[in-house]
């Protein structure tokens, strides 16, 4: 302390000596500074103490108080030479510097304030305006500074605004340039500490540590450590100023950590730091003004005051609060540290604001000095830069933007700043961005963009006034100037670079119900300025480029920010987890490889945007991230556009729009709810909604009512209430509906105010009339076609007695005169009835010039009005934190840039705005690909492919290097957005294709392709030529290259559309009807090399596609496309048959499935060929790797197999061949298909050798089926799957060779087939042989199913079979069956199934087959039946019996459109029973088939009669009965005679069995008998040709059933086993004994049927006599007069040799009988 006592002492007696020393103070006007100096210096000098050294010091207990010296210099500073005060400024900055004045005590002259603010005004009031000395100025610069920003001066509210006051006026009124720059550096200094100190004084700042403020206070002496005295060196005030700079800018100037305040306290130089920080202002000042002109001042401007009076008052108004904020403080304790408690101020004007300091306070006021000296008025006319107060306004906007432009987190954040923000700062921007001035035009627009950056959160309401009202309405009016469209455009792109901000545009204003698009009407009058022609709104060329230019940057900074906003949700490529075994580093970002390989000259603009956006996204007051949901948004804008729409019709036609809106639910049906609804929303027609209010309808006069009852005029003047009414709509034309609005005003006015005005109005109908007459008023004044105005007196005459008889108050009539004439009553400013701003260009420049400016000042009212009308309404600003809420954003807005994007790349050849339309394209299709917008992705990507000028059909001709940079963009594009592309996939790789096709033109190899080649001269071709040969360029090359050889980055969904429309190229290519190409061919295949390392389940939907188009290209007209493809084929999978593939897979198969469709589908001979040597090939080398592929491989050979070329059957069989005899073991699964391929083979009927080879290598099949069973039952040992997998495919095959091959090669597979039943049937399941039999009938289908040939060839071959295969099959099958009879008994109904099918055929030889074959099975196998077969076979029997009979016989007639012909006959026809006629008459065809049917039927009776008698008799049995003559073959040992004969299945069949075959074979019997005894229809039948020339009988039938029936009946009489059947047995002969004998004996001599019937009646003697005695007898008096009526009948020797043994056998009984019983019971003849 010792030694700032010493410089303390130091300053005061140099600075008290050199005012003494000056010359100028021995004048009388400085006589009082003299004495006061002099007596200040002996009271310095008193205190002095020398000592022996010669040298002074102060006492130990002295001390020097600077502020009780302040009293001299304050006088010397109102001296009124120039050093003198010069000098005494310096002193007290140095002590202020040094803290030694620091003015904490009270003004002895004033105790109402303290000494600083004393010291401050002094040092103010030595500058007196212009001609105030430059070192004064220079030093009152310096003091101020020093105060201000020391940290032991407290200088607050009216004196540090006093002191900023004063550094203005010097930089507005000095001549000094140097001093003037000075001055303007202060300022700028002054506020930043001003502010950076309130900002570390505020409350809302993170608590930090404990500080202890630095003060030097006059009361304790200075010392120091060395004792030394002097001013210190200039190095260490260098060195001081350059350590406070650094805590000035970390704003630590007054604080340092409690620990170490006692150790350094005593080393900081604050004087160094004040005067270096002066120093290095001034330095910074001089070196600014040396560059410019120094400014001349016009001394009749200057007013020292006027620049400041805003400032004055704010200091006035400041004086009595703070003086009350004093008070305050003195009723509290005082603490050491008051600064850092709040203060808590309240400002007289401004009711309710609170500060947390007062350095709050301070920031607060001069915040609000700066924002009213900008809004200060300027002169009438041209305006002069130079003019103070443009210079005034320019340097209070410079300071605003200065305190802007480093605003801190309070400065955001605080709900104090943000209402003055909105009240003032707002309020002067909307104002000063109207200006004319293009600098004040500037700085405001500069200042708007901090607010919008900094402040939006605060300012919703007036963010969107400045964009609707101001800047988007001065880009669009076309009278604006060009200096006014590239600010706003420079503006707008500072805006549009910020992705936060644009998607908060969007979210709050976009999609907000009642506020403008501001976002939508950006970029649509942005892609205005780019599309127009702006030479007619009176631009030049030059800047009309300059405007596109930076509308298109805007543009494509607009879609950088929606891909940056969105980046999160954007996938790279690279980024893709690797599916194959290509290296990860081949995926190379869009930035890197692919771009600067594309553009090595100029590097495409990279899809970032600009750092700002991070201070955006983390700007204080961001809203909740929970109340930002997209979906709700999304809502509210489909909402608000349907609500769009309805204002949209409701300005066209009101009553359609009103019922839109409610038809949609946005709008209430009430007439109070339409009434809100036009007052709320501006957008609506004024002149629409006074059309509305003024209609007569009842409806519409309630919403006219509710309307006007929402107003509420209470405390207005008619003529505001007037204005308030008239503000909302334009009145209509039609003076009824003017009369009901004013009618309704008047009401509603009257009804608030009935007593206003001591009673002026007596009703509300003089409110109506003084209406009425205010509005015919403001037309006479106002309207320039009124040349006579009214005056005043004329008004008040006018208006007599309209008050109830009475006259208004003259004074009142006055007022509203005055009110009048001085403001119109005008329309509120709208845009959907006028566009002032939009003025039109006619006239001459002067005129343009009035309108312009004109228009402004509209505009600026407009704005001022809006600005004052939201500053009070408090309003939530959403900030955005999703990323879908781009993708609204996009629908938006896709359409006009594709059109601005899309017009521009087509009209213009300018290289940047090409560079820019291309950035913008690919940022679109990004955008598009993140959100997968197909339709807006394929509209960009569709519209690139169209400007490359390779897809369109003019040719090649059009090609210029802007196309070559589209192509280059479109193929970045590619590489670095392919996961999203899907479908756009096609139009990149048409281009692509193109391009391969344009390189060959450029090279000069296929110039036919150039349209009209001919009719061009060389020099024109080869300059094409050399344009399409750029193309063909390395860098271009290598980034299609990398597009196909970067498909392993491609995901497994991406991969499949980037095939898929690669297909669709090449076939494009392959089908040119000029000259096909393989470009595409050739690239697929490559990308089937590049991917087949990918996981499978991705490689199956690959080859899908690609398969498919190798089955087309392989089918194509051309050889050459079709060779390749299948070697391109062979290639590949012998490629992919390397790689092998695990059990249970099916993948190989799906990759060979295209050799099976091109052999199919394909008819050249040369290209199966290849196909069939290719998969030759493919057996040979990779058998051990092949495993599902063997389907295809055998399925080629099946079809192959069919060929009619032998060197391909030859080949396939000979390859099929030897897999059987070298990979039979490695077929797996693919048995089947090898069997059926030889099936093929077998049935290919021009190659017989090959098929009996084929039949070989089945039976060979199912040898190997025998031999290895477990190769087929699986690793779970399924038997079944021996069956289902081996036994079944080799005999269906066998089978379907039967049924489609020749009769030797059927014949042969027959008889494999049974051999193999035979041979290993015994190892077959009941359920196999089910099945097996199933293939076995099949061979009968084709007999069953008609075919395709004609009726007379199918009847051949139907024939064929029947008798040839069918028959073979059939005993085979009864074979198969009785050899393994234990195992298929239960197949039995299925075996009689077929037979019964067989025998009902219309086939002679296949019907006696099938009862032979029945015959067959039971005679083999009956031993074993069991009842219920035997019930089975019985049951068959009676089916075949009933189906067969011939019952059409007995009631058959000729239709009745058969056609009669004569036909001769022979005479000798005839018979004993007719006598025809000579001619028989035809049928027709039905009815001969028919007769063929009941012949063949006929023929089968017999057949199953005979199959009976042979079943239970053994064939020979009857044969042999019938040929003896001798009924007793045998005595008995008691002498009887008995039938020795076998019985065949007779023991085998019960009797109810027996008896079913007997009543069959009765019936069969009665039918014949009957048939034959009708002689007329035999003779129908005869006369129509049924049997030829002879009487058609059933003879054989008839004689055949009945022996047959009689035998069995016998049998039965004669089985001892049977006892209980013979009596019904005995009934059934008795009754058919009878009948016969007599039937017998009524047949006359000659009669061809006696013979027959001699048979029956010897077979009768015979049976008869077999009988017991008993029996005998009972049947011999039964019929004994019938047989001896035989003896009188003239018989044939045989019957007569039985009917005499017969009677030889009867003796005994009759003499018996006859000696025993009465003659009645033996009747003789």
């Amino acid at each position: 302390m010792a030694v700032r006592q010493d410089i303390l002492k130091m300053f005061l007696q140099r600075a008290l000596e050199k005012i003494l020393a000056d010359k100028e103070i021995k004048k009388s006007y400085n006589s009082e500074i003299k004495q006061e100096c002099e007596e200040k210096l002996k009271q310095i000098k008193a205190v002095i103490i020398p000592d022996g050294a010669g040298t002074e010091h102060l006492p130990a207990s002295g001390d020097i108080n600077a502020d009780h010296y302040f009293r001299p210099f304050q006088m010397a500073c109102r001296s009124r030479s120039p050093k003198i005060v010069s000098n005494a400024i310096d002193c007290l900055q140095k002590l202020m510097a040094y803290g030694q004045l620091t003015g904490q005590s009270m003004d002895p002259d004033n105790p109402q304030r303290k000494l600083i603010d004393a010291v401050i005004e002094t040092v103010c009031e030595a500058f007196h305006g212009v001609n105030t000395d430059p070192d004064v100025e220079l030093q009152i610069i310096k003091a101020l500074l020093t105060a201000v920003t020391n940290v032991n001066c407290e200088v607050h509210e009216m004196t540090l605004l006093t002191a900023i006051r004063c550094c203005y006026n010097i930089n507005l009124f000095t001549k000094s340039n140097v001093n003037s720059a000075t001055a303007k550096a202060t300022l700028t200094q002054m506020l930043s500490v001003c502010f950076t100190q309130m900002e570390q004084h505020s409350e809302h700042l993170v608590k930090k540590p404990e500080v202890v403020k630095i003060t030097t206070s006059s009361a304790e002496p200075p010392s120091s450590d060395n004792g030394e005295e002097g001013e210190k060196g200039r190095g260490e005030e260098e060195e001081g100023e350059k350590s406070r700079g650094e805590e000035v800018a970390h704003g630590t100037e007054n604080e340092v950590p409690s620990e170490q305040t006692e150790k350094d306290g005593d080393d900081i130089d604050i004087y160094s730091f004040s005067l270096g920080l002066v120093q290095n202002v001034i330095d910074a000042a001089i070196v600014e003004v040396e560059g410019p002109q120094p400014i001349s001042a016009d001394d009749s401007m200057f007013n020292v005051t006027q620049p400041c009076d805003d400032t004055q008052t704010e200091s006035s108004e400041t004086a009595h609060t703070q003086s009350e904020g004093r008070e305050e403080e003195e009723d509290e304790d005082r603490k050491e540290e008051e600064e850092e408690e709040p203060v808590k101020v309240e400002e007289p004007k401004r009711k309710g604001v609170k500060f947390d300091s007062i350095y709050m306070r301070d920031a607060y006021l001069v915040l609000r000095t700066l924002c009213k000296m900008t809004m200060q008025p300027l002169p009438e006319g041209p305006l002069d830069p130079r003019s103070h107060e443009m210079r005034s306004k320019m340097l209070a906007l410079q300071l605003l933007l200065s305190v802007m432009q480093s605003a801190g987190p309070v400065l955001r954040t605080h709900k104090t700043f943000a209402q003055l923000i909105k009240q003032f700062l707002c309020v002067a921007l909307s104002k000063n961005g109207v200006s004319s001035d293009p600098s004040v035009f500037e700085i405001s627009l500069s200042i708007f963009l901090i607010l919008v950056q900094s402040f939006k959160h605060h300012l919703k309401m007036q963010i969107e006034v400045f964009f609707k009202d101001i800047f988007l309405t001065m880009l669009e009016s076309p009278s604006s100037s060009f200096q006014h469209k590239w600010f706003v455009m420079r503006a707008l792109a500072k805006v549009c670079a910020d992705p936060q901000i644009i998607v908060d545009i969007y979210l709050n204003y976009d999609c907000d119900m009642i506020l403008d698009n501001i976002f939508e009407r950006l970029v649509n009058d942005i892609t205005r300025i780019v599309q127009g022609n702006l030479t007619e709104h009176g631009l030049t060329p030059t800047q009309e480029h300059q405007l596109r230019h930076k509308g298109m940057e805007c543009l494509v900074s607009i879609l950088k920010c929606l891909v940056e906003w969105s980046k999160d949700m954007y996938k790279r490529p690279e980024m893709q987890a690797p599916t194959s075994a290509e290296p990860a580093d081949r995926g190379d970002t869009l930035g890197d490889k692919l771009q600067s390989t594309l553009h090595d000259a100029s590097p495409p603009r990279a899809l970032t945007t600009r750092s700002g956006s991070m201070s955006s996204l983390t700007s204080a007051g961001l809203t909740e991230t929970g109340l930002d949901n997209p979906l709700e948004f999304e809502n509210m804008k489909r909402q608000k556009s349907i609500l769009e729409q309805g204002i949209e019709r409701f300005n066209k036609k009101p009553r359609k729009g009103l019922e839109f809106l409610q038809d949609a639910g946005l709008l209430g049906t009430k007439p109070i709810d339409v009434a809100k609804f036009l007052h709320a929303d501006e957008r609506l027609s004024k002149t629409m909604v006074g059309e509305l209010l003024g209609d007569e309808k009842e409806d519409f006069k309630a919403i006219m009512s509710c309307y006007v009852d929402e107003l509420d005029f209470k405390d207005m003047p008619i003529v505001t209430a007037l204005r308030v009414f008239l503000a909302g709509f334009r009145l209509p034309g039609e003076a009824q509906k003017i009369d009901r609005l004013m009618l309704k005003f008047a009401q509603r006015y009257y009804e608030n105010y009935p007593q206003l005005e001591d009673k002026v109005f007596a009703s509300a109908d003089t409110c109506y009339v003084l209406a009425y007459s205010i509005i015919m008023l403001t037309t006479d004044l106002h309207n320039d076609q009124v040349r006579t105005k009214i005056t005043k007196e004329g008004y008040v005459k006018m208006n007599r007695g309209i008050n109830d008889s009475n006259d208004l108050p003259r004074e009142y009539l006055l007022e509203i005169y005055d009110d009048i004439s001085a403001n119109e009553i005008k329309m509120k400013y709208d845009k959907a009835d006028l566009q002032r701003v939009n003025a039109t260009r006619s006239g001459t420049e002067t005129q343009k010039r009035q309108m312009y400016d004109q228009a402004l000042t509209d505009l600026g009212k407009n704005a001022l009005n809006m600005m004052e009308g939201v500053s009070k309404k408090d309003t939530t600003f959403m900030s955005a934190s999703h990323s879908e809420h781009v993708r609204p954003m996009l629908m938006l807005t896709w359409t006009p840039f594709l059109a601005v994007f899309s017009i521009t790349l087509q009209d213009s050849n300018d290289a940047e705005l090409i560079a820019l339309c291309l950035d913008g394209f690919r940022c679109a299709v990004r955008v598009s690909c993140i959100f997968n917008s197909k339709v807006e992705r394929s509209a960009y990507i569709q519209s690139l492919a169209r400007f490359t000028m390779l897809n369109v059909n003019s040719g090649f001709s059009e090609i210029r290097p802007k196309n070559l940079e589209t192509i280059k963009t479109l193929i970045s594009v590619a590489y670095s957005d392919c996961n999203y592309l899907e479908e756009s996939w096609y139009d990149i790789l048409k281009v692509i294709s193109q391009l391969e096709l344009a390189q060959l033109i450029g090279t000069g190899v296929k110039t036919k392709f150039l349209e009209k080649e001919t009719m061009m001269d060389r020099k024109l071709v080869t300059t094409l030529q050399q344009t399409l040969g750029t193309s063909s360029n390395q860098s271009v090359i290598v980034a299609v290259d990398k597009i196909f050889t970067g498909s392993p980055r491609l995901d497994g969904h991406a991969i499949v559309y980037f095939v898929d429309a690669l297909c669709k190229v090449s076939m494009e290519e392959l089908n040119n009807p000029v000259s096909p190409r393989m470009f595409s061919l050739q690239k697929i295949v490559e990308i089937s090399y590049y991917n087949m390392n990918r996981i499978r389940l991705e490689w199956s939907k690959i080859w899908q596609v690609i398969g498919d188009h190798f089955n087309k290209v392989g089918c194509s007209h051309l050889e050459e496309v079709a060779v390749f493809a299948v070697d391109s084929l062979r290639q590949l999978s012998m490629k992919f048959l390397e790689k092998g593939e695990l059990p249970n897979f099916r993948f190989q198969k799906d990759f060979l499935r295209p050799f099976e469709h091109i052999m199919k589908e394909n008819g050249s001979n040369a290209i199966r060929d290849l196909v069939v040597r290719c998969i030759a090939q493919m057996v040979n080398s990779q058998a051990k790797n092949i495993k599902s592929g063997w389907n295809n491989i055998f399925s080629v050979f099946h079809i192959a197999a069919a060929d009619s070329d032998q060197a391909i059957v030859e080949l396939a069989f000979q390859t099929t061949a030897s897999i059987f005899d070298l990979y039979f073991s490695v077929i797996g699964d693919s048995f089947q298909d090898a069997v059926k391929c030889l099936s093929e083979f077998a049935c290919n009927a021009a190659f017989p050798d090959t098929s009996m080879e084929a039949i070989r290598l089945i039976r060979r099949c199912a040898n190997y089926v025998s031999e290895h069973p477990e190769r087929f039952s699986g690793e779970d040992n399924i038997t079944e799957n021996v069956w289902v997998k081996g036994w079944f495919p080799v005999l269906f095959e066998l089978s379907c060779i039967i049924n489609r091959c020749k009769l030797d090669v059927r014949t042969r597979a027959l008889t494999v087939m049974f051999e193999i039943m035979k041979f290993h049937g015994d190892s077959y399941k009941v359920s196999w042989w089910k099945d097996l039999f199933r293939i076995v009938f099949r061979i009968f289908d084709n007999v069953k199913t008609a075919g395709s040939a004609s009726p007379e060839k199918q009847k051949v071959q139907r024939k064929e079979w029947m008798t040839t295969t069918c028959n073979h099959a059939l005993y085979a099958v009864v074979d198969v069956y009785t050899q393994h009879f234990a195992i298929l008994s239960q197949l039995l109904p299925d075996l009689l199934l077929l037979i019964q099918w067989c025998v009902k055929q219309d086939s002679e030889q296949l019907a006696k087959s099938g009862m032979n074959c029945m015959e067959n099975l039971v005679m083999g196998v009956g031993h074993d039946f069991q009842q219920s077969h035997w019930d089975k076979i019985i049951a068959a029997i009676t089916d075949v019996y009933a189906t067969t009979l011939p019952a059409d016989l007995r009631h058959w007639k000729p239709s009745l459109d058969a056609a009669y012909d004569q036909v001769s006959v022979n005479s000798d026809t005839s018979t004993n029973y007719m006598e025809p006629d000579n001619t028989q008459l035809a049928v027709g065809r039905a009815d001969r088939v028919h007769f063929q049917r009941l012949q063949i039927r006929s023929l089968v009776q017999i057949e199953i009669i005979q199959t009976i008698d042979n079943i239970i008799f053994y064939p020979t049995n009857s044969a042999k009965e019938d040929a003896t003559n001798d009924p007793f073959q045998k005595i008995n040992e008691e002498g009887k005679a008995v039938d020795t004969s076998p019985e065949g299945m007779f023991r085998y069949l019960n009797s109810e069995q027996l008896f079913t075959v007997v009543d069959c074979l009765l019936e069969s019997h009665k039918f014949a008998k009957g048939f034959n005894q009708d002689i007329d229809q035999r003779s129908i039948l005869l006369k129509y040709g049924f049997s030829g020339k002879t009487l058609p009988d059933l003879q054989r039938q008839e004689i055949s059933s009945l022996l047959c029936l009689l035998r069995i009946l016998y049998k039965i009489y004669t089985d001892e086993t049977r006892v209980d059947d013979w009596q019904k047995t005995e009934l059934y002969l008795h009754k058919l004994t009878i009948e016969s004998f007599e039937f017998f004996l009524m047949l006359e001599e000659g009669d061809k049927r006696r013979e027959c019937w001699s048979d029956v009646a010897k077979l009768l003697l015979k049976k008869m006599a077999l009988l017991d005695d008993q029996r005998f007898t009972v049947i011999l008096a039964k019929c004994y007069n019938q047989i001896c009526s035989i003896i009188a009948q003239e018989i044939t020797q045989d019957l007569q040799v039985v009917l005499s043994k017969f009677f030889l056998r009867a003796k005994v009984p009759l003499l018996s009988g006859y000696a025993n019983s009465n003659s009645d019971h033996i009747p003789l003849r």
